[in-house]
Order: C-alpha cells, then structure tokens, then sequence
C-alpha cells in the first residue's frame, strides 16, 4: 500500500517538520504490528535523507497531523511542551447518532497494556484522569437499514483532547454510545460493514486536523493545518460541510 508512496510534508523548518500521516501508516517500528514494513519515521528519514525524531503520536488506523524534530534536542523541547499541554489539536470524526451540540467529557481512563511491548508492566495501575472537549459540526440521516433502524443518523465532530491518553478519543465517544464510524476496536461491526458496502471507507473516521504550538525556538504561534483523504471529502460532501473548514 505504501510502497513509493511520498509523505505529505505541511510544515518545515530548521527544527521541525511535519506529514499528512495517512489512515493505516505506523508511526515507527512496534512489537504490536511485527510483520509491517512501512513506518512514517522511517519513509519520511528516507524521503528527506535526514534523521528524524517523534514528538508525539498518532494511532495507525488515525490520519492528520504528525510532528517531528530534526534533532535529539529539539525533539526534547518539543516533548516536553506536549507534556504540559501547551499544545492544542483537534480532530474530526464521524460518530453514531446525534451527539449533543458541545459537550465536555471528564471520564478516566484505565491504563492499556500492550500484551506484547508491556508484558512485564503492572496490570494494578488506576484509570488515569482523561478529558475531551467535542462541538457538533453537522449532522445526516442516511437512508440504509442498520439493525432494527430503518434509516441511520451519524454526526460530524471536532474533538479537541484536554488528555493525551491511549486511544482517548475513540474510548471516549464509545463512553457517549457514539462509536466512530470505521473503529474495528470500540466501534459497532453493523456500521463499519454498511459503509464498506455503501460508501467504500474502510478506515478508521478519525482525522487530526490542527495542531497548534508556540515555536521553542522562535516564540512565534505556529498553527498547522492537515487536509483530509478521499474518503473523508466523500463524508464531508455528504454532511454538506465546507472542505475548508
């Protein structure tokens, strides 16, 4: 899928630079994925011919904005700005149902042990305190049979995480009852299989959109912007929402 496929760059400068991760790519080399061969850290060192650092993350089947460092110092500074949250994102989704307009979600979250990478770590850790702020962009009505509804109702949403826990935003909509759409691991099967058939998306409704952060360096507001995939615009096309907003 990803072979002599170039990585989106949105953002570049001495320090920094930044990719459209698509849907599907890892981040770097896991025990969790051990037969996959493409990883953005990877393909994004060759692409530009220099070494380069992660800052912070982002899940495979989730696209967007990804940041890293062009040195071990810089990526230092950085990862310590995304410690204290002096760094804002926000994401879109497509959910289940029709999500209230704006809602804030204070629910922990329990620790998630990888079977693999964190087989030796403590199974008796306490949820840890996990936030999202979300607001309503548009909602549809589809007209496909899902389980005993004869129609199906889906919201748009932007969600910016108050938290950086694992999987955060996908185990806090399905908290809410609003799966997203496309989530093989918190979400509902009956959904994610009609838009396979009716709308060709076989991935994960998740989209970092904007990532936010003062320049360690410089000071200045640096505010990135990542554009959506095809699948997305197809969505967005069906909520009738502005590709540019």
């Amino acid at each position: 899928m990803f072979e002599n496929y170039e990585l989106e760059i949105i953002y570049r400068d001495t320090y920094y630079i930044a990719i459209n991760k698509p849907s599907g790519l890892l981040v770097h080399k896991s025990m969790i994925d051990r037969h996959e061969i493409y990883f953005a850290m990877k393909m994004l060192r060759d692409q530009i011919g220099q070494w380069v650092y992660p800052v912070h993350r982002l899940d495979k089947p989730t696209s967007g904005i990804l940041l890293f460092a062009l040195d071990s110092v810089s990526a230092r500074l950085m990862s310590e700005e995304f410690k204290t949250k002096n760094i804002q994102k926000k994401y879109i989704a497509v959910v289940r149902g029709y999500i209230d307009e704006v809602g804030f979600i204070d629910y922990p979250l329990s620790v998630k042990l990888d079977k693999i990478a964190d087989k030796d770590a403590s199974k008796d850790k306490e949820a840890e305190e996990a936030q999202t702020e979300y607001k309503r962009l548009s909602i549809i009505e589809l007209d496909h049979a899902v389980g005993k509804y004869a129609k199906t109702r889906y919201s748009l949403v932007e969600l910016i995480p108050k938290s950086g826990r694992k999987h955060q935003l996908r185990r806090h909509m399905k908290h809410l009852s609003h799966h997203i759409l496309g989530d093989t691991k918190y979400g509902r099967g009956e959904h994610n299989k009609m838009v396979r058939e009716h709308y060709n998306c076989h991935r994960l409704m998740l989209h970092a959109t904007v990532l936010e952060f003062q320049h360690p360096y410089t000071k200045e507001k640096i505010h990135l912007q990542a554009k959506a995939d095809k699948t997305w615009m197809n969505f967005l096309n069906l909520f009738d929402y502005p590709l540019d907003a």
